[in-house]
């Protein structure tokens, strides 16, 4: 059935036949009545018996009257999951492009293979309880995705009458779950480097296409999006200031007509959560090579104003040197190269956000401290042993600046590429 074509208005009054013969044997019709007055009917039928129609008659009515009756009765599980996932959750605002992925994998590889092809009439626990299960001994994290997918849009289909009741409700998930406490963002120290290797990576990188990719992970812990869409203006020179209020990602709620080639991946769109909007202060190595990246800006632009590709100065930090921002995957390449070269062990670029952490967590930074740094301001942060740390510190940059000032500490050159870059003087603390 397809459910873009059915009416999921509800309906503002009812009429209901008595029993009579059909096609041999007993049945009744609904009329249902919508607020245009318009009108849809309903039939049911196949009843052997005179008295069997007429109990499920009086039922019908009482579904009616509590407006819980189902008019679309055929609508099967992969088709309320599709309609659901297109139409109900991608027009939400917040709703991001990576959340989508995530729940379009979910339901196409593991929740309609299982009971996609039922009838959401037919749906029970047992059916549910099957698949998660069969989740929990072969893919354990994606039951903690299949769940609240499966239970969110089946209420939703409660809600339109397309089921009567949601078959979610009371079932707990099977024994060997792991589960993580609300709002516990769990750091793995082996999948993070150590003090020794991030100097050597940062050094390593320092005439790579992505440097500054690897220092504003490493050491101010932004994730991917939020540093391909930092720019020269969200840049506080004279307090030393970083505000995070953009990512580059794919933007779900784009007119694809309005969006330029190549640049599927690369539209501003909102940061991950409310609490990934913050203001954080710069490391001095950080602001350094943020003055060393926008000398080569300024030099770009100037000696590319003609010819086929003119800069586009859209005032990104981390772009090409045209001037266009850099793709969600842009590093891989760089990054991969860059361990093997330097024989580090191989962890995800996501997973220096957690490098960040972890060194902060070791110079005594309590967890709200470093759970705001990284835009998860509720968080509860658990790095191995390092989850008894007491100390209250405000300010997590303070802590880390010792480390990076080992590596480049700023000096009154600042002074001199600040002034021939934007034109005033600042001073500077030494």
């Amino acid at each position: 059935m397809d459910l873009t074509k059915a009416d999921l208005r509800p309906y503002v009054d009812y009429e209901v036949s008595g029993v009579m013969p059909i096609k041999g044997k007993f049945g009744f019709r609904v009329t249902l009545i919508y607020e245009d007055l318009s009108k849809r009917e309903c039939q049911h039928s196949g009843f052997l018996k005179k008295a069997e129609a007429e109990k499920a008659r009086d039922c019908v009515i009482a579904q009616l009257h509590d407006k819980r009756y189902v008019a679309h009765r055929n609508v099967k599980v992969e088709e309320l999951l599709k309609y659901w996932l297109e139409y109900e959750m991608r027009p939400r605002q917040g709703f991001t492009a990576n959340s989508y992925a995530t729940y379009k994998n979910c339901i196409e590889k593991h929740i309609n293979p299982s009971i996609g092809k039922l009838k959401l009439q037919a749906l029970n626990q047992g059916h549910i309880m099957k698949m998660f299960n069969h989740l929990v001994k072969k893919y354990p994290s994606m039951l903690k995705v299949a769940k609240p997918v499966l239970n969110t849009a089946i209420e939703f289909a409660v809600s339109k009458n397309l089921v009567t009741q949601n078959p979610c409700e009371g079932i707990t998930l099977p024994k060997g779950t792991k589960k993580n406490d609300y709002h516990v963002l769990v750091v793995n120290e082996t999948r993070t480097y150590n003090l020794e290797q991030v100097k050597r990576l940062l050094k390593a990188s320092k005439n790579t296409k992505i440097h500054m990719q690897l220092v504003f992970a490493l050491l101010m812990g932004l994730r991917r999006g939020e540093i391909n869409g930092l720019k020269y203006s969200d840049v506080d020179f004279e307090r030393h200031k970083l505000r995070i209020d953009r990512q580059l990602g794919e933007d779900l709620h784009a007119d694809p007509d309005s969006i330029a080639p190549n640049t599927k991946t690369k539209q501003e769109i909102p940061p991950k959560t409310q609490s990934s909007c913050r203001e954080l202060d710069i490391p001095d190595y950080v602001y350094q090579a943020i003055l060393e990246e926008r000398s080569k800006y300024e030099k770009n632009r100037s000696r590319r104003q003609n010819g086929r590709w003119v800069f586009q100065d859209l005032d990104y930090i981390c772009c090409s040197s045209y001037g266009r921002p850099r793709s969600k995957h842009y590093h891989f390449v760089h990054y991969k190269k860059l361990l093997e070269d330097l024989g580090l062990p191989h962890i995800r670029f996501h997973d220096l956000r957690s490098t960040y952490a972890t060194l902060l967590m070791k110079n005594d930074v309590n967890q709200k401290a470093v759970a705001s740094a990284l835009g998860h301001s509720s968080s509860i942060i658990t790095v191995d042993v390092y989850t008894d740390k007491q100390v209250i510190i405000e300010d997590g940059a303070e802590e880390i600046q010792s480390f990076i000032d080992e590596v480049h500490p700023y000096d009154e050159e600042d002074v001199r590429r600040l002034k021939n870059i934007f034109g005033f003087d600042l001073k500077l603390e030494t």
